[in-house]
């Protein structure tokens, strides 16, 4: 049996034992939880920058697609901000995970533009994207399996652990996971009748001013559910511990 599976002990689903701690202690425990679970989520979501850097191309593309109509050189314009963006972070030794991401998208929707010759082809590959994703949210919540879990567990260093030992966590990520996929799929719910008989400049600036609020949203509730959820499980801290005891042991064989 691995670490990732082996069951803890105690009432508390994962908490530190501490028979000192008293009220106080509790007390600085839950703030340490919350600001730990605020700081993976800031980097798991690519903050601040991560999201200008995520709405700026698709913004600019609208601006400039509502003043000349011009397909192609909004789609140019569009791509070549994401790409610089790229190229700035690579500069600054800054992470380009998000970066590249962004740049990914931006390009699908720029070669759906110039293929189709309409602005709707730009949209049309990301709104695909979040529509499958709600799905996918609504799905892996309703299944058992949160897919929120899948992608912070490595943040918090508790990998997949929340699924057999902690099920305050795993209740928290379906909870945060079910807020996820319903949050998205309300979102391309209007979305995606505007694309088929809106206007196209429309459907752009709705696109850009629904960017922001349903992800902060989505977040926000993730927050909540898992501040008020047990401590990760540092199965990583788990594996290290048991390779120095196995270390300790073998050098302590050889030398009897």
């Amino acid at each position: 049996m691995t670490s990732l599976d082996k069951p803890t002990a105690g009432p508390d689903e994962g908490r530190a034992a501490d028979p000192g701690a008293g009220p106080t202690g509790q007390g600085t425990q839950d703030q340490d939880v919350k600001a730990v679970t605020q700081a993976a989520l800031f980097d798991a979501f690519g903050g601040i920058r991560g999201t200008v850097e995520t709405m700026l191309p698709g913004l600019l593309f609208v601006m400039i697609y509502t003043f000349n109509k011009d397909v192609r050189m909004s789609a140019i314009a569009a791509g070549g901000v994401a790409v610089l963006l790229v190229i700035v972070r690579l500069l600054r030794k800054d992470t380009v995970k998000h970066a590249f991401s962004g740049v990914f998208g931006v390009g699908v929707g720029v070669a759906f533009a110039l293929f189709t010759g309409s602005a709707k082809g730009f949209y049309l590959p990301g709104m695909i994207y979040g529509a499958c994703l709600g799905l996918a949210f609504t799905v892996s919540a309703l299944v058992g399996f949160p897919l929120l879990g899948v992608v912070l567990g490595p943040v918090f260093r508790e990998n997949l652990s929340w699924r057999t030992r902690n099920p305050g966590r795993k209740q928290a990520y379906t909870k945060a996971s079910l807020a996820w996929g319903l949050i998205f799929l309300a979102k391309y719910a209007i979305l995606f009748p505007l694309y088929f008989w809106g206007d196209e400049t429309q459907l752009g600036w709705l696109l850009v001013a629904l960017k922001l609020p349903p992800m902060v949203l989505a977040v926000y509730f993730t927050w909540v559910f898992l501040a008020k959820a047990p401590p990760p499980i540092d199965v990583i801290a788990e594996w290290e511990a048991e390779e120095q005891a196995e270390k300790e042991r073998k050098a302590a064989a050889r030398e009897a």
